[in-house]
């Protein structure tokens, strides 16, 4: 067994690069269709504990989190356009939030049902999984390092994250075909997404990408101080036993510095990849937490897989109703759903297939996500909290 914290790092910075590098090669590609690098980046590790190669044990995993987890938010943050995602007007940014919304109850109601048979520690789970459905996987991995969710609580939901969303996705693209009938029935407002395209004409999606190696420098270090200035503001707000710890303060504090910095000329590093740097810290991040679980905690995943449809049932039916009320075309509902549950990765494609053209209305919704998901998932955790101690 592997036990040389050195020797650790080196070994999931492996796992990670070599995952990231197939995943992204066009001969082995689809076969991270159904399973995403993600969860393989999580998984492997988990394998290699559980079969006693590296020490699950060893104090380098907290670590790594503990700094470069803040960091990785901080990063993801700083590139985020306030302004842009503004320009999707009242209504495509009311169906989103009502999109949160209906998680958030689906989560609760769900964990409230299915409390007596998962067991009530499994709250944090419910919880992370709430900030991974309204954000994406840095606010799960964000709320479940906040809360101390268990490794064994927070395995299972892992796999309800990777195979739940690909599946209702799978849903969503068989109902476009009917969205002019679904639309009509639902007497959608007229222009409402012509209105839409004419906000965001002229908005780039895409930005290109420049290498420098002394950026690229400053980027990783800037992070880190970043995360050392979370972790040390910290130190000053109170501790509230089972709410609010010192790191969960941390993760507030950093996620809110980010979202102030993107305001300012720090936006711009995301021409030089600050986006793919705070994934790469996450990653590995999601390596470590990986090491430390153990395989035998797949067991209560087929039922959590199930109230997983649960909740995903209940918040697109809460979305649904909304656009009915509202005369929401069903393209702002199918995008509202997939960017809570997908995010930045497949809503685009969702509003793509539902509208050619308005590819940019899921990423700046799922971008919406990763600013406000940390925050909600840590509110819907403490009412799941106050359910298990009922």
């Amino acid at each position: 067994m592997i036990r040389d914290p050195l020797f650790i790092v080196i070994l999931l910075l492996a796992i990670e690069i070599l995952v990231l590098y197939f995943s992204e090669h066009p001969r082995y590609r689809s076969f991270f269709k159904f399973l995403p690098s993600v969860f393989w980046i999580y998984f492997l590790p988990m394998v290699a504990s559980s079969v006693g190669l590296i020490d699950p044990k060893s104090p380098i995993y907290q670590t790594v989190t503990s700094n470069l987890l803040p960091a990785s938010l901080f990063l993801l943050l700083i590139c985020v356009d306030l302004k842009a995602i503004v320009k999707l007007g009242r209504l495509a940014l009311l169906m989103f939030f009502i999109g949160n919304v209906g998680i958030m109850v689906g989560i609760i109601v769900v964990f409230f049902l299915f409390e007596g048979i998962v067991g009530k520690e499994f709250w944090s789970g419910f919880g992370a999984l709430s900030a991974s459905w309204m954000g994406g996987s840095a606010n799960m991995i964000a709320v479940k390092e906040a809360l101390g969710t268990p490794d064994a609580v927070f395995l299972p939901m892992v796999v309800v994250d990777t195979i739940v969303p690909f599946v209702w996705m799978g849903m969503l693209v068989a109902v476009s075909s009917f969205q002019k009938q679904i639309d009509q029935w639902n007497h959608a407002q007229k222009g409402a997404l012509d209105d839409i395209s004419h906000r965001l004409e002229g908005l780039s999606i895409q930005q290109k990408k420049i290498f420098s190696l002394p950026v690229t420098v400053f980027i990783f270090c800037l992070g880190l101080v970043m995360s050392f200035a979370g972790q040390w503001l910290a130190k000053f707000f109170p501790v509230v036993k089972d709410m609010l710890s010192t790191f969960a303060w941390t993760i507030i504090i950093v996620s809110s510095l980010g979202l102030l910095f993107s305001l300012t000329r720090l936006k711009q590093l995301e021409s030089y990849g600050s986006t793919r740097v705070g994934y790469f810290f996450l990653f590995f991040v999601l390596t470590t937490i990986g090491a430390k679980a153990n395989i035998s905690n797949l067991g209560s995943s087929v039922i959590l897989i199930g109230a997983g449809f649960l909740v995903v049932f209940i918040h697109s039916a809460v979305v649904l109703l909304a656009a009915k009320i509202l005369r929401a075309p069903v393209f702002l509902a199918a995008v509202s759903i997939q960017a809570n549950i997908g995010g930045v990765a497949s809503a685009p494609i969702v509003a793509e297939i539902y509208r050619p053209g308005l590819a940019a209305v899921g990423l700046l919704m799922a971008i919406l996500g990763n600013i406000v998901g940390t925050y909600f998932g840590i509110i819907t955790s403490q009412v799941c909290l106050w359910i298990s101690r009922m």
